[in-house]
């Protein structure tokens, strides 16, 4: 198989990856907290010596994170919360604390501060937050602080991890820091609101259709490709 070849072919699986990735941005687009993924493309030059051409792999094996703002919703709920600006909450999951910034938590029978999978949400200590059942109205201040009828109960951990590079998807709205994490000085969390999706749908599904027209365009090279190789050798054989 010639380089030229070998380039489409790495080019095409950069092509299907990048398409997998554009598909779960649309399908994610109305999910609270998700954050838009793209791919990182990464050219590999091979010296193939001989005096030949240099033989060229493109490689998309890096996800990167859109970290941009989404919307805020109005829920009213008690226990929806939105950061604003930078930051994550934390979650303790059962491969360990996870990020996110799906804020829509509830307690569970125990009183722990849950997400809907049961996770429980962290404070600024790295410790369950536990809300008080026999207790009126609870409060948030903007910086986390947790009121039950005026008196500060715990802190909504906000959190940002130290590389950003190594941070990887785990579920649709949860992260793994992939190394130490250190909690945002002067976090902003806005209680009775959640983030909504940072996908543009209009924008996604324009580039899902410019991402099918060239992987198609790279198939009919290959296949033209194909067809001119059969065809030198059966002259050959003659």
């Amino acid at each position: 198989m010639e380089n030229t070849s070998y380039t489409t072919l790495s080019r095409q699986s950069g092509l299907m990856q990048e398409m997998q990735s554009v598909a779960n941005n649309i399908a994610n687009a109305a999910t609270t907290g998700y954050r838009k993924e793209g791919i990182i493309f990464s050219e590999y030059v091979q010296d193939v010596g001989n005096n030949d051409p240099s033989l060229s792999m493109a490689r998309a094996s890096i996800r990167n994170l859109d970290d941009s703002q989404g919307a805020l919703a109005s829920t009213g709920g008690t226990f929806d919360f939105a950061i604003e600006g930078d930051g994550y909450f934390m979650v303790e999951t059962p491969n360990g604390p996870n990020l996110t910034r799906a804020g829509s938590f509830t307690p569970n029978e125990q009183g722990d501060l849950v997400t809907f999978d049961g996770y429980p949400v962290l404070d600024a200590g790295g410790a369950p937050i536990f809300i008080p059942t026999d207790v009126g109205q609870i409060g948030v201040a903007s910086d986390g602080t947790i009121s039950a009828e005026g008196t500060a109960i715990s802190q909504i951990g906000i959190f940002q991890p130290n590389d950003t590079t190594k941070v990887s998807r785990t579920g649709s709205t949860l992260f793994d820091p992939g190394g130490d994490v250190t909690p945002v000085e002067n976090p902003v969390v806005v209680q009775g609101f959640v983030e909504k999706s940072n996908v543009n749908p209009v924008s996604e599904i324009a580039r899902m259709i410019e991402v099918q027209r060239a992987y198609e365009f790279g198939q009919s090279f290959l296949e033209k490709e194909d067809e001119r190789l059969r065809g030198l050798m059966q002259t050959l054989g003659k």
